[in-house]
């Protein structure tokens, strides 16, 4: 399914069955939570034992929203789904199509006629109350580049796979992922939404990985934080803006290159002098928003021309481009 921040390969997260399918086609490790996908702030307490007093100002300023809040789970709640953690990771999707489709789930509002698990449906007969929320990671192999167009999900997974075409994701890269778990907001994925916005609107410090001391080093496992993610098949390297034009000038003068077909592509936001056609170059936008809603895009289509190395200009380092920039240092990891 789509949402705002990128494609999302979705089943019940109360149907542990179906979520060791989202595992399975991933390759993704059974103990690494997926986030589950929710139709309100209402909602979310099906899954969440509890919801701090900033946790719910955080929902009720970005919900609808790319903002995942990890709370502490309710037993017997979305186990798989949580990777049998004792948290779990919560949102409630902006996107339209995402939206329709919970809403379909949760109210019987569809045309579809979706096929449910026996015991899911003998429950709903006697709660019709009772709440669905979508278990929903990226749509691509663990570890790779996240889809952000029904297409790339069709390139990653066949045919086979239904796919809600809801066009090109609007945000581009995942979730801001906060952890409320422990008396103030900690960003263990930065995102879209800056700390600076999570501050002003809970009225806490907003700490992060580098604030981490103590307790605070005890993070729960979240989504997309491992050290190494977000890859393309090419290797990625960040380089400063002397060191582009560098390299550049030694290609310049290297005659042992004889393949005119690119084999390493510049994505950077300085106008460079190309004089070789061993080099693919691409403009990055100068704003933050417009690089992260097509960083993925660009990192699949640098795959696709046989791209073998990707250079990349390092960022400016304003708070805005902190969710570029933590997809790009794991990318390059």
């Amino acid at each position: 399914m789509p949402t705002e921040t990128v494609y999302g390969l979705a089943a019940d997260a109360d149907n542990d069955a179906a979520v060791a399918q989202i595992f399975v086609a991933k390759g993704r490790p059974a103990d690494h939570p997926l986030i589950v996908h929710v139709v309100s702030a209402e909602a979310a307490n099906h899954y969440a034992a509890s919801v701090p007093d900033f946790a719910q100002r955080l929902m009720a300023s970005f919900w609808p929203g790319p903002l995942t809040l990890i709370l502490p789970r309710r037993s017997g709640v979305a186990t798989a789904a949580a990777g049998g953690n004792a948290t779990i990771g919560l949102r409630c999707p902006a996107h339209p199509v995402a939206q329709a489709l919970l809403k379909a789930l949760n109210w019987g509002q569809s045309s579809i006629n979706f096929q449910v698990n026996s015991e899911k449906s003998k429950k709903l007969e006697s709660d019709p109350n009772l709440v669905w929320g979508l278990a929903a990671p990226s749509a691509n192999l663990f570890g790779r580049v996240s889809p952000t167009t029904a297409q790339h999900v069709q390139d990653e997974f066949g045919d086979d796979l239904l796919v809600l075409d809801g066009g090109p994701c609007s945000v581009g890269i995942e979730s801001t992922i906060v952890d409320c778990t422990r008396g103030a907001p900690v960003v263990l994925r930065p995102g879209a939404i800056t700390s600076a916005a999570i501050e002003a609107t809970c009225g806490l410090k907003a700490l992060s990985k580098e604030d981490q001391s103590g307790d605070l080093a005890q993070a729960p496992k979240a989504s997309g934080t491992l050290e190494s993610h977000y890859a393309p098949r090419a290797r990625v390297r960040l380089m400063s803006t002397q060191e582009l034009q560098t390299a550049l000038k030694l290609m310049r003068t290297d005659t042992h290159q004889t393949s005119a077909v690119p084999r390493i592509a510049i994505y950077a936001r300085s106008v460079l002098a190309i004089k070789t056609p061993h080099v693919l170059y691409r403009r990055m936008p100068a704003d933050a928003a417009a690089t992260a809603q097509e960083l993925f895009a660009s990192f699949r289509a640098f795959d696709a021309q046989g791209i073998q190395l990707i250079w990349v200009e390092v960022l400016p380092e304003e708070p805005e481009w902190d969710g570029v920039r933590d997809r790009l240092q794991r990318a390059a990891s």
